[in-house]
């Protein structure tokens, strides 16, 4: 019989799906992790993804000028000033590459093939460096973002040039990542960096949630507030999914995604520069701030009144900068032991007229009292700012087993004003390997579909939707409601136990031939275990 042989895994030329093009780049790129911590690894990996992305980009502009110059009867003589013409391309939102920073210098020394005329004995990893130096010296925005550690002892040389090369060579649905078709291929190059992203906070477990919300969890929130144009912001920013995902909202709703406007603020500094790197590689402009921050400490858009935030703030963090004398205390001052309610208010100092916000929570915040918690929410329900609470499924994130919930807040909520929607969404989604469940487009539209309805939006109107309350799911309560059960927001409080239909069959009858059927797997187990008991006495006997 012949000896069995392995299956060949797709290599990047030949990769026919998304999925094979990201998991063959991720097995080629986990080959550099070697010596260096998750944290430095995920560094050189998202930094070489967005070097990647910065040169296509220019790449095309490039083309798109030369191609203009053409059209107007130029010769190449009378081009070259425009292709060198920074302005050209810092109009049209992209990034000066510098010549020896371009995809197109680097790739040929990527296995030492060529010589650099300059450095003659430089590695791939120095070439690298200088790029990220270069590129950052030509942009002032991305002044201190990118990561130059590509030449340290601790990154393997000969497996980063392989990833340069896998890089320049990779082929989806026959669109090359060398500079052909650019604009499908920087879409794919966005793809890969969140896919990255996510592996790499699934890899830091716990940590990994600082900078990496669910894509799932996220289009609950942006379904639900649907962001067409405005001001967008996060305080807690992340590595930007909240915005990525904003802008995927209006491409799947054919609308423009330069019709918001970005602003967000992060305390770690590495997830700030991934941040910045991220919104770049999808094509967004973020006002980040000129660095990061603590937002309670020093809030750096103090003048910002937003039409839709959107936050995923750190869970029931204890050690924060609190003044009892802020002004966006406005319901009541948060216990120093836990920020939750801290979060909660700031967001809504943000919100401007008409503004509305989701923000993902810890479930209990819901119901807490502790440290004058149950006041301030009494004071939130009072002012009829709370529109929805939807209770989500557990092992959403991977990184933390803490239920969460997602409390949404609107400035005017029309004729529902006085009334707040609960969703117990626990029983959706599905798992999608042992330890993280995931929420399916089905999902994600059943919960917004019902806030819609309830609301009585567009989107809802134009679809035929209707609301009406389903027990164990949705339930619209009154002020009143909610005052009598102790401001308690916890919908499982409010919309009851499922429906369960009617099969015909009397209880007693049923309870009868259920208790038959479990005596007779008793007896089944009984018998089972008997054999098995006989059947080692042989063996040591």
């Amino acid at each position: 019989m012949p000896p069995r042989t392995k299956k060949a895994e797709p290599s990047v030329a030949t990769a026919t799906t998304m999925k094979e093009l990201k998991d063959t780049l991720w097995k080629a790129a986990d080959k550099l992790r070697g010596s260096m911590d998750a944290s430095q690894y995920k560094d050189v990996i998202l930094g070489l993804v967005f070097l990647k992305y910065v040169s296509d980009a220019f790449a095309e502009r490039r083309e798109a000028i030369l191609a203009e110059c053409v059209a107007d009867g130029l010769d190449a003589a009378d081009a070259e000033p425009l292709l060198e013409d920074m302005d050209e391309y810092r109009g049209a939102g992209v990034f000066w590459v510098p010549e020896r920073a371009r995809w197109g210098y680097l790739a040929p020394h990527a296995k030492g093939r060529v010589a650099s005329l300059d450095e003659p004995d430089a590695s791939i990893g120095q070439l690298v460096d200088d790029a990220m130096e270069q590129v950052m010296g030509a942009n002032p925005p991305l002044k201190g973002t990118l990561p130059v550690m590509f030449n340290k002892d601790n990154v393997d040389q000969r497996r980063l040039g392989e990833l340069v090369d896998l890089f320049s060579s990779a082929r989806f649905t026959g669109v090359g990542l060398d500079g052909a078709k650019v604009s499908k291929a920087r879409d794919v190059l966005g793809e890969v960096y969140e896919y990255f992203l996510g592996k790499f906070a699934a890899a830091e477990g716990k940590r990994g949630g600082e900078f990496y919300t669910p894509p799932g969890v996220v289009r609950v929130l942006v379904e639900m507030l649907e962001p067409y144009s405005g001001r967008v912001y996060d305080p807690c920013c992340g590595s930007g999914g909240m915005f990525v995902q904003a802008e995927k909202f209006l491409e799947r709703h054919g609308a423009n995604p330069q019709a918001i406007s970005v602003y967000g603020q992060e305390l770690n500094e590495r997830t700030w520069r991934m941040a910045k790197m991220n919104l770049a590689v999808h094509g967004l402009t973020g006002q980040l701030g000129p660095r990061w921050g603590d937002t309670f400490a020093r809030d750096l858009h103090p003048e910002l009144q937003a039409d839709y935030v959107l936050a995923n703030p750190p869970f029931n963090i204890k050690d924060w900068a609190r003044s009892t004398d802020d002004p966006r205390w406005t319901y009541g001052v948060p216990p120093k032991g836990n920020a939750n309610y801290a979060w909660i208010q700031h967001i809504l100092s943000k919100l401007a007229p008409g503004g509305s916000a989701g923000v993902v929570m810890a479930n209990g915040s819901m119901s807490s009292n502790s440290g004058g918690e149950g006041e301030i929410r009494a004071q939130l329900v009072e002012a009829d700012l709370v529109s929805c609470m939807v209770a989500l499924p557990t092992q959403l994130f991977r990184s933390t087993g803490i239920p969460v919930c997602v409390w949404f807040f609107a400035r005017a909520k029309g004729e529902r004003a006085g009334e707040v929607l609960f969703i117990d969404a626990r029983n959706l989604g599905h798992m999608i390997d042992r330890a993280e469940r995931a929420l399916s487009d089905d999902d994600i539209q059943k919960i917004a579909g019902t806030y819609h309805a309830w609301l009585g939006s567009p989107s809802a109107v134009e679809a035929g939707l209707s609301y009406e309350d389903e027990a164990g799911f949705c339930y619209s309560a009154s002020l009143g409601e909610i005052k009598d059960a102790g401001y308690a927001l916890t919908p499982g409080r409010y919309v009851g136990v499922p429906e369960v239909e009617d099969d015909g069959e009397p209880l007693d009858e049923k309870i009868e031939r259920l208790t038959g059927e479990l005596f007779a797997q008793f007896d089944e187990s009984a018998r089972l275990e008997k054999v098995v008991r006989e059947q080692l006495g042989r063996i040591r006997g």
